[in-house]
């Protein structure tokens, strides 16, 4: 038969668990206020109407919803966003391990080179976004001068709606370069000096040696890169705001930039609408890293 604790325990546990909700406090404090409280109000304002204002004015349950699911601009807003996530997450993550790779050779300067690759990490959002600009000037700009070099004519980059989502994904793949390239790096520097040896003398070299010791043994950090892009490149708001606004004619209108501009742009107040976009956002994200984890984590091979 157990035997209770001595009366002597009983306050010294209770002290304990005193002290560890003291600890627990503060990060209970932050998740509610910050992330429960604001997903439980976007639930409440998707299920309501507001009045001009934005004040919630009568319940009208899944109407935004059925609303959106009905909405051609909602349903080429969310084709908008998969290509801008393609145009991303998949030039981004292959773009950094050729570089990485490459940079593996031995090379004179290759620190050198490393430091000007992770160089993009160290820029904002709305710095980097405003150099763009000036690169994608059409009267200006650097790349129409090239053009003009090669006798072509001046390209509309940001104010045609053929090169606006590519002009801003190409624009979004130099920004995430630096960090994608220092996680690869340091994937690369984790894998034994022993395998790579061993892989050499048995006459692997070159393409053979990434293709089929580097690359496989980097599985981590590519399953990592490419959950945590595809996040960002769906949560992407601050290059797109400076350069395009969502234009031209809704050509660089993402989900998230939608839900701004139903919120907030241009005096707008239909928090109703933004919030029930918010919420399929939300389960946008969920569904496509549920998805990763479950088909590309099993091809991951972990040493």
């Amino acid at each position: 038969m157990p035997t209770a604790p001595p009366p002597a325990a009983r306050p010294r546990r209770l002290g304990e668990h005193g002290l560890a909700w003291a600890f627990l406090l503060p990060s209970v404090v932050v998740l509610v206020l910050f992330v429960a409280y604001p997903l439980g109000r976007t639930l409440y304002l998707s299920a309501h109407a507001n009045d001009l204002f934005g004040a919630p004015s009568r319940y009208v349950g899944w109407k935004h919803y059925a609303d959106l699911l009905a909405s051609a601009e909602f349903r080429d807003t969310l084709l908008t966003t998969a290509l801008f996530v393609l145009l991303t997450v998949v030039p981004g993550v292959l773009g950094a391990l050729v570089l990485v790779l490459l940079l593996e050779n031995r090379i004179r300067g290759v620190r050198l080179l490393r430091s000007a690759f992770a160089l993009p990490f160290a820029f904002s959002v709305a710095s980097a976004s405003v150099v763009f600009s000036v690169f994608y000037n059409p009267a200006s700009g650097v790349l129409n001068g090239l053009l003009s070099q090669l006798h072509l004519g001046p390209v509309g980059w940001l104010t045609d709606s053929r090169y606006a989502l590519l002009s801003v994904a190409a624009a979004t793949v130099w920004m995430n370069l630096g960090y994608n390239v220092l996680v690869l790096s340091a994937g690369i520097g984790s894998i034994p000096d022993e395998i790579t040896e061993a892989a050499r003398l048995d006459g692997a070299s070159g393409l053979r040696l990434a293709r089929s010791v580097t690359v496989p043994l980097l599985g981590p950090s590519l399953f990592f890169l490419v959950v945590v892009s595809t996040v960002n490149a769906l949560q992407s708001f601050g290059q797109i705001h400076v350069l395009t606004r969502g234009g031209p004619d809704g050509a660089t209108r993402t989900l998230v930039y939608s839900v701004y501009q139903k919120a907030f742009a241009y005096g707008s107040s239909d928090f109703g609408t933004a919030s029930a976009q918010a919420v399929v956002l939300l389960v946008v994200v969920l569904a496509c890293t549920a998805l990763q984890f479950g088909v590309l984590e099993r091809k991951v091979h972990y040493a």
